[in-house]
C-alpha cells in the first residue's frame, strides 16, 4: 500500500500545521481556561481555506476527502485539540446531508460553511441514549407540512455557537422494529422553543464548546427532513463510521504533540551532568512513544484511505480509533513522566495532552464499544 503524499496532500499539511503554530499556539492556553470558544479563529481558519475540507467542490469545498481531513486534524491537534475541534467540527453534523440530503440542501446549506457564514451541530446524544443510539426519545410528530419536536439532547458541540444542527428524532413511534423509528432532521437554531447552554468544568477539549439542547415544541418543515423517513438509526451508524475516524487523527495529532514536547525536553534537561536524552531508559522510553505513534499512523492513515475509496470497514475503522485514543493516552502520560514534577505545571504545556487524550477514549463510542464492534466483525454473529 503505497502511502506517499500527493503535493496537494503535503500542502493541506504544511498549511495546517503552520496555521496552528501561527494562529493557535498563541491563544490555545488562554481558551482552555476560559473555557471559551474562539470564534476568530474559527474565521481565519475558514479564509485559509482550513474548513469543510471534505465538501467537494461543486459545493464551495475543496474536496480533499478523508485522507485530507486526518491530515490536516493531526496538524492541528499537534498544538491544541480544543481548538482543533473548532475548526474540524465546525462542519460536524454535514456529512449527513452529503451522504443522504437532497441536491437542493446540499447548495443551500453546505457552501456557507465552507465560506464562514455558518457552523452546524450534530445532536444525536441523548441524557439516557448515548451509547444506545437507537434508545433516542426525541420526537418529531407531523402537523400538517411541518415536524413538531420535543426532547432533550446532551453533549452536543457547538450547541450555542452553531447556525444549524442535525437532530435524529423519533419519527415512526409506531414501527415495530425500534431501528426503524428515527429519522434525522435539520433544525435551525434560531427556531423558537430550542434553547441551548454550555456545559462548564470539562476536563479536557475546552476551547471546544459542549452543550445540553432541548427542544420545544419546535416547528420545522418536512423539507428539512434528511434522506428517509425511517432511516435515521441507520444514517446515524454511517455517519459515525466517518466521524470515528477523525476522532482517530485527533488522537494521532495529541499523541505527536506531546511526544514532539517530550522529544525537545528530554534534549534540553540535564540531570547527572548530562542531557536526560544520554541516558538508555530515556531513550527507550521515546523509542516506545515514537513506535506507538508510527504504529497509529499507520492505522488512521489505511482506514481513511479506504473510506476515500468507498471502502468502509466498520472494524478497521473502530480499530484505528480505539488504538489511536489509548497510544494517545499512553505517550501523553509518558510525557509527563518524563518532565517529571515539570509535567505537572501548566507553563511547560504537557499536562493538556493527557486531559485532552483521555476525553479521545470517550466520545464518538468508547473504546470498550469499539472493542464490540471490532470482535463482532471478526467473530460474527456466533
Amino acid at each position: 500500500m503505497d502511502f506517499d503524499l500527493t503535493e496537494k496532500q503535503k500542502l493541506i499539511q504544511e498549511r495546517a500545521y503552520r496555521f496552528a503554530v501561527e494562529e493557535i499556539e498563541p491563544v490555545a492556553r488562554a481558551c482552555d481556561r476560559e473555557e471559551r470558544h474562539p470564534k476568530e479563529i474559527w474565521k481565519k481558519a475558514c479564509e485559509r481555506g482550513l474548513v469543510g475540507v471534505t465538501i467537494p467542490e461543486v459545493y464551495g469545498g475543496p474536496g480533499l476527502g478523508f485522507v485530507g481531513l486526518t491530515l490536516e486534524t493531526e496538524q492541528l491537534s499537534r498544538v491544541d485539540l480544543g481548538i482543533c475541534l473548532v475548526i474540524a467540527a465546525a462542519t460536524f453534523g454535514s456529512e449527513n446531508i452529503m451522504m443522504y440530503g437532497t441536491e437542493e440542501q446540499k447548495k443551500k446549506y453546505l457552501p456557507l460553511l465552507v465560506h464562514g457564514e455558518a457552523i452546524s451541530a450534530g445532536a444525536y446524544t441523548e441524557p439516557d441514549a448515548g451509547t444506545d443510539v437507537a434508545s433516542t426519545r426525541t420526537t418529531a410528530i407531523k402537523d400538517g407540512e411541518e415536524y413538531v419536536i420535543n426532547g432533550n439532547k446532551i453533549f452536543i458541540t457547538n450547541g450555542t455557537v452553531c447556525d444549524w444542527m442535525v437532530v435524529l428524532c423519533i419519527t415512526r413511534p409506531e414501527e415495530e422494529r425500534r431501528y426503524e423509528r428515527h429519522s434525522l432532521i435539520l433544525v435551525e437554531s434560531e427556531r423558537k422553543g430550542v434553547e441551548a447552554n454550555q456545559l462548564k468544568g470539562k476536563m479536557g477539549v475546552r476551547a471546544s464548546e459542549t452543550t445540553e439542547i432541548s427542544f420545544s415544541d419546535v416547528r420545522v418543515p418536512c423539507e428539512n427532513l434528511i434522506g428517509e423517513e425511517g432511516k435515521g438509526f441507520y444514517n446515524t451508524m454511517e455517519f459515525f463510521n466517518r466521524t470515528r475516524l477523525e476522532v482517530g487523527a485527533l488522537a494521532l495529532g495529541t499523541a505527536q504533540g506531546a511526544l514532539d514536547k517530550s522529544i525537545t525536553h528530554v534534549r534540553q534537561r540535564r540531570q547527572f551532568g548530562s542531557p536526560l536524552a544520554a541516558f538508555q531508559m530515556v531513550q527507550a522510553k521515546i523509542a516506545d512513544m515514537a513506535t506507538f505513534v508510527e504504529a497509529a499512523r499507520s492505522l488512521v492513515y489505511r482506514a481513511a484511505l479506504k473510506v476515500d475509496k468507498g471502502e468502509i470497514d466498520p472494524a478497521l475503522i473502530a480499530m484505528s480509533k480505539w488504538y489511536a485514543c489509548e497510544v494517545a493516552v499512553k505517550v501523553a502520560d509518558d510525557a509527563i513522566q518524563l518532565h517529571g514534577g515539570y509535567g505537572i505545571l501548566k507553563e511547560y504545556d504537557v499536562e493538556h495532552y493527557w486531559r485532552n487524550a483521555k476525553v479521545m477514549e470517550i466520545f464518538e463510542g468508547a473504546k470498550e464499544i469499539e472493542k464490540i464492534l471490532i470482535a463482532r466483525r471478526i467473530l460474527g454473529r456466533y
